[in-house]
């Protein structure tokens, strides 16, 4: 999984896609290869997307760390997650600041997930994201989206839930640096019209 800070300075593009796809040299454990997901079906998913790292070379080329992918259908990648992604940016440009953690949910054991390649790469079923934004005066929002790794014509609202839910179904704890009180509330429940 991933978590970053988006803010709207980091909208301004200063680099083109690389498509530089690598293996981390940063995982000790070996990371995923671009050649696990030659011929596999599934697309190199960014978890953050190279878009959002776009401000500045380095960043965009470190988007594509294999350590930064996950096995997606190619009709979710390039469908329902992509028009995520881009609504992510809309938001940043409305609030300021939003924080972004994303990644897939693996709920069952390795051995129950299909796999590809030769590192066994498992393939997730669902994949989330999980936003607490913060508009210029200081008032904070939090979402969460849980969605199937399958293509969808639905509305991403359709996949809203509180953060409450994405933290149950991860065992991970986000926002925890806010204060408890607010974090609870935040994370319980959502208005759609806040988004």
């Amino acid at each position: 999984w991933v978590a970053y800070e988006f803010t709207k300075p980091e909208l301004i593009k200063a680099s083109s896609r690389s498509n530089n796809f690598k293996a981390d040299p940063a995982i000790s454990t070996l990371s995923a290869t671009p050649e696990d997901y030659t011929r596999s079906g599934y697309d190199r998913g960014h978890l953050a997307p190279a878009a959002d790292l776009s401000w500045s070379t380095e960043s965009m080329n470190d988007s594509f760390y294999m350590s930064n992918m996950s096995p997606q259908a190619p009709s979710f990648n390039r469908g329902i997650w992509k028009n995520l992604e881009e609504k992510v940016c809309t938001w940043v440009e409305k609030f300021g600041t939003v924080y972004v953690v994303s990644g897939p949910i693996l709920e069952k054991p390795a051995s129950e997930y299909k796999s590809i390649g030769k590192n066994q790469v498992s393939v997730p079923e669902f994949y989330y994201k999980a936003l607490l934004a913060k508009d210029e005066d200081g008032k904070l929002f939090a979402i969460g989206f849980i969605l199937p790794n399958e293509k969808s014509s639905e509305n991403i609202f359709t996949f809203a839930v509180p953060v409450d839910e994405v933290e149950n179904r991860t065992g991970l704890d986000f926002f925890a640096a806010l204060p408890d009180e607010t974090e609870n509330q935040l994370e319980r429940s959502f208005s759609i019209s806040d988004w």
